[in-house]
């Protein structure tokens, strides 16, 4: 096994660090401040994994993230999910569309479903979407 992948930044000290964490209110990201201290305090790094409930690899990536980021770096970060599937300008017209209502001649309906909708989210744009993703207004 190679050598340990060091802390390369510099700013805090570990008691400073330890200080953060008790301003930190995600716990996820409190845990890795607190892990990242305990190796620069000369820690074991499987000791100071574990003792933080993650393994030791998983430590090894966050303090890479670490000394990329700093703290902000070990934020827990939000899935930014998948992209729409209507550009911007298809979805102002389709809000438009909503905000008019149906037109009965046009339409064959008095009022929109969600089942209508995506009928003519099919027919104007060609996109095929669920009837829950229309009812989410996440197109």
């Amino acid at each position: 096994m190679g050598a340990p992948l060091g802390v390369t930044r510099t700013e805090y000290t570990s008691e400073e660090l330890r200080g953060l964490s008790s301003r930190c209110s995600d716990g996820a990201q409190v845990r890795r401040i607190l892990a990242i201290a305990m190796v620069l305090e000369g820690w074991d790094r499987t000791e100071a994994a574990e003792f933080n409930g993650m393994d030791r690899q998983t430590l090894r990536d966050w303090v890479h993230r670490y000394n990329k980021g700093g703290v902000e770096g070990l934020k827990s970060r939000r899935s930014p999910g998948r992209t729409p599937a209507l550009s911007e300008l298809q979805r102002a017209e389709l809000l438009d569309l909503v905000v008019a209502g149906p037109d009965p001649e046009v339409h064959g309906v008095v009022r929109w479903r969600c089942v209508d909708l995506r009928a003519e989210v099919a027919r104007r744009f060609s996109i095929e979407v669920h009837e829950s993703t229309i009812a989410r207004g996440s197109v």
